[in-house]
């Protein structure tokens, strides 16, 4: 397949998904996996480019992910900084496992619009108060995948899950599956779990979820629309 041929494939499979869901909102990140090396990555920016220019605001951003223990940040940052430079958003996984701190300090000086886990962070192992402190000086969003990082191990339970850590410094965070197929969960369900495990009131599960409007990769005004939906069910959904 040439990359003509590639390119125009995956754009007619943004147009289907698109008509299949048009009463969803859909967005899409490119992958950048950490396995396929930087020559793989400056490619993956250049289509992530094609797309975020041809798709009317469907791909959006472009994501750092893959397996934390192949290769080095500092082997990303020049397509990283490409995709900044084009204005596709950011969102890198990072200090997904310990002893990552120059690691994960490298990544953090891009300024990500989002942080993909961030399970180390401040943790002993690895993570520190500086790393925290720059997190939290520049209010970096998390991204929070519960049952991804147990059933990973990356967490041992679902107490001693970060989750409960920037919640309580009042961070921006926000619930994610991760992968709901692969992780056999589902939103509902993660925002249940943080519920049961943190002693989470309704109001406050609702305040996450309403919170995390703020920090997606959309235009001001899906934002607001957004906003005056999650208005209109709260009466409802919280029974006041």
């Amino acid at each position: 397949m040439t990359k003509e041929t590639y390119v125009e494939s995956i754009l007619e499979g943004i147009k289907q998904s698109k008509q299949e869901n048009l009463d969803t909102d859909v967005r899409y990140l490119i992958a950048v996996d950490r396995r396929g090396g930087p020559l793989v990555a400056k490619e993956t920016v250049k289509l992530a480019e094609e797309f975020f220019l041809s798709t009317e605001g469907t791909v959006l951003g472009l994501d750092l992910s893959g397996d934390p223990t192949v290769g080095q940040a500092k082997d990303f940052l020049e397509p990283l900084l490409e995709a900044k430079k084009a204005g596709l958003k950011l969102a890198l996984h990072l200090s997904e496992i310990p002893n990552q701190k120059k690691e994960t300090q490298i990544l953090l000086d891009l300024l990500p619009d989002r942080i993909g886990h961030g399970t180390f962070l401040n943790s002993g192992e690895g993570g520190s108060l500086d790393l925290v402190d720059f997190v939290r000086q520049h209010r970096i969003p998390l991204e929070l995948c519960l049952t991804s990082n147990v059933k990973s191990q990356t967490v041992p339970s679902y107490d001693q899950h970060h989750f409960g850590f920037w919640y309580s410094i009042a961070h921006p965070s926000v619930i994610c599956t991760d992968d709901k197929g692969v992780f056999a969960t589902h939103l509902s369900q993660e925002y249940q779990l943080a519920a049961e495990t943190f002693n989470l009131t309704q109001s406050q599960v609702w305040d996450l979820s309403y919170e995390s409007i703020n920090y997606i990769f959309a235009s001001d005004s899906t934002r607001s629309e957004l906003r005056k939906k999650w208005n209109h069910l709260k009466p409802r959904v919280l029974h006041i």
